[in-house]
């Protein structure tokens, strides 16, 4: 029996087995949220009246002993129950009578899914930002540590101009400040109530909005009761752009890592047990992690767009299409997550070569340099552009730099880690 079954009513197995899909799956993630959630609306009810003290209290009691049980390693749902919901209030009817079945007053499931997705996201940010913080914390202390390492920088994939090791790892640590100041704009979208809003057109009952989300710790509510239901997929995707900024990053730290890696490059190396081999060629060391992290991370940045695709067409109200986004949104949060804490791994253990520049194959890199001395000077831009240009194609160029004077923020000789230090920790902040 569900709990929107009439007496005679009996559903199709194959429709069943359809519509449900993985949902009591992700239903054993929201578990917990559901009681929580339960809590403060049984608080809500009694404070309007509609429970009494006693009843109130024998909810709480129940409510408590069901946390515990959802809150174990390895709980599913019983086969005989629809969802997270109906197994609450079923199990509360259960331990507590009728107060058990007043539980579901005033609200509908749409709602309660709603608030329990919006826990359970607010959450899920946060253990985000706790991943993204210790990635950032190994990139800046790499940075540090590797400040005076030169090695080549390049456009359009040539030689370009000398970089740092220390320059190229803080720009990734730089990336994921801003990153999270996407993950910020989620989750202040996330931050708001839905709870009380109902089917999405409220309800005659005197219910207490602002209390529910006193209780749940949200920022504000959701005010409008249509717009609340109209939430769902809009935070979702809000959260999935979020985590699409940060997988970007990992993307393209990824990619130069394999680069960078190769022989015919050799700036970098791991520890063998971070890599792999080879069947065939024993002297292989292969990338896999970080192909395995850029090919996820592709696919996470296409997330965004998978959840536009499915809500896009819809009108306002509530639609069963939105189930759809779980299905999306759940799995990717755990793939970003495994993706940070093997990023953090192999940046733990990036060694990087020492000497990389007395190569002559990078001596044109050094081509500005001695353009910037000639001006300094007193020669023109313009003409120490020709001269050093000249020198170039005629195969006379040579400088030997005795060192790098580079020292306007954000460059080699000065990578303002204490300035992108405190960006992060700011931007920390918004999520406290």
């Amino acid at each position: 029996m569900k709990l929107w079954q009439k007496d005679k009513t009996q559903i199709a197995e194959a429709v069943e087995l359809f519509t449900v899909g993985r949902d009591r799956e992700f239903d054993t993630l929201l578990a917990r949220y559901d009681v929580t959630g339960n809590k403060a609306h049984a608080a809500m009810l009694a404070e309007v009246g509609l429970l009494t003290g006693d009843e109130l209290e024998a909810l709480n009691k129940g409510l408590d002993i069901l946390m515990d049980i959802v809150s174990q390693p390895g709980f599913s749902l019983p086969d005989e129950v629809e969802d997270i919901h109906s197994y609450i209030e079923v199990e509360l009817t259960r331990m507590v009578g009728d107060a058990g079945k007043k539980i579901h007053t005033g609200r509908s499931r749409n709602d309660q899914v709603a608030v329990d997705i919006k826990l359970f996201l607010r959450d899920a940010i946060k253990h985000i930002v706790e991943e993204v913080s210790l990635l950032f914390d190994v990139l800046m202390q790499q940075a540090n540590d590797n400040r005076d390492k030169l090695i080549p920088g390049y456009t359009h994939l040539q030689l370009a101009m000398p970089s740092s090791a220390g320059l190229w790892l803080s720009a990734y640590a730089e990336s994921l400040v801003d990153d999270l100041e996407m993950l910020s704009a989620a989750y202040a979208i996330t931050n708001k109530n839905p709870l009380g809003s109902g089917a999405g057109y409220g309800s005659s009952f005197p219910l207490s909005r602002k209390s529910t989300t006193a209780y749940l710790q949200f920022d504000t509510l959701h005010w409008n009761a249509v717009y609340a239901q109209m939430s769902r997929g809009k935070t979702e995707k809000a959260v999935a752009m979020g985590m699409a900024m940060v997988a970007a990053t990992l993307s393209k730290l990824s990619y130069d890592c394999c680069l960078y890696l190769n022989q015919n490059f050799g700036f970098i190396s791991f520890p063998n047990e971070l890599t792999t081999g080879s069947s065939i060629m024993p002297h292989k060391k292969n990338p896999d992690v970080f192909e395995l992290i850029r090919a996820k991370c592709n696919m996470l940045q296409a997330l965004p767009n998978d959840i536009t695709m499915v809500m896009n067409n819809l009108p306002s109200g509530y639609h069963r299409d939105m189930q759809m986004t779980k299905e999306m949104l759940f799995p990717a949060i755990n793939t970003l997550q495994d993706c940070l804490q093997m990023m953090v791994l192999m940046m733990k253990n990036i060694t990087v070569n020492d000497n990389l520049l007395a190569d002559k194959k990078y001596k044109y890199l050094f081509t500005v340099e001695a353009m910037n001395a000639l001006v300094s000077n007193g020669m023109s831009y313009r003409d120490a552009y020709r001269s050093i240009g000249n020198s170039v194609d005629d195969g006379s160029f040579d400088y030997q730099p005795e060192a790098l004077q580079h020292t306007h923020e954000g460059s080699i000789g000065n990578l303002c880690l204490e300035e992108i230090q405190a960006a992060m920790q700011t931007v920390k902040q918004q999520f406290a």
